[in-house]
């Protein structure tokens, strides 16, 4: 069940790419996904957008939320929750927390983004540890990532096998490289209806949870809010596959094809 959070994780990050003239989320946006591995309806996730302020600075607060369900909670209980404050203007993370509960193993992390100092501090309030980490002026969080990301780039000027490469802390092991592939676009049937979306492939780690490098297919919605629709994963061991299954407050109309 662990590798279900991990494929969360990745879920949060991958929103894709909206110009700024359109934004493409405001502070009330709710999603809601359903998580299958195999055949059990093993957990959902949510993800929640509001606005507060750290230091004088505006930011929005974004709380996203996995938990198993039903008969997986059985085998292995999962309860974890991640926030994260990001500037209202200009994108940047001032504050990531990760508080997780995954059959035992927990963590609890407290990082703090110093811009100007080129550094972020993280605190590991379960071992009593604390880490200054250097990091680059274009650093997200695991949850600040996709919201960046749905804001600032322009989709027509991608290229089908075109690559979006970014730093990322959200870990007591340090700055991650991501990377994400544009494949081009598709239309899949969900809940809610036909929907065009935009199919990226995360270039991931091989060995520990996934099959191979490349093992994750991401659908997001082609339209101006660039929400993820489906994930699918090959583990290790199984299978995998997320689905939006609500939505609430989005910024702009959700594109539906047919009923």
């Amino acid at each position: 069940m662990k590798k279900i959070l991990i494929i969360f994780s990745i879920l949060l990050t991958t929103s894709s790419m909206a110009q700024k003239k359109h934004p493409a989320f405001k502070a009330g946006e709710w999603l809601k996904f359903r998580i299958h591995y195999g055949f059990l309806n093993a957990s959902y996730a949510t993800l929640k957008l509001t606005t507060d302020s750290i230091d004088s600075i505006p930011v929005y607060h974004v709380v996203g939320r996995g938990k198993t369900t039903g008969f997986a909670s059985i085998f292995f209980k999962v309860d974890d929750t991640y926030e994260s404050y990001f500037g209202r203007n200009d994108g940047k993370p001032y504050r990531f927390i990760r508080k997780i509960n995954e059959g035992g193993y927990t963590k609890d992390i407290e990082i703090d983004f110093y811009h100007q100092e080129d550094k972020a501090i993280l605190k590991d309030n379960k071992n009593g540890k604390e880490f200054d980490i250097p990091v680059q002026d274009d650093i997200q969080d695991l949850l600040s990532a996709s919201y960046h990301l749905r804001n600032r780039y322009k989709l027509e000027e991608f290229e089908v096998g075109q690559s979006i490469d970014m730093d990322m802390l959200f870990d007591d092991d340090g700055v991650y490289k991501f990377k994400l592939k544009f494949l081009g676009k598709e239309v899949i049937r969900t809940k809610f209806g036909k929907v065009e979306c935009l199919k990226f492939r995360p270039v991931v780690q091989s060995g520990r949870v996934f099959k191979e490098k490349e093992s994750l297919t991401l659908w997001v919605s082609n339209d101006l809010n660039k929400i993820p629709i489906r994930i699918k994963a090959d583990l290790a061991v199984g299978s995998l596959k997320a689905d939006l299954d609500a939505y609430n407050g989005l910024r702009n109309q959700f594109k539906i094809i047919m009923r």
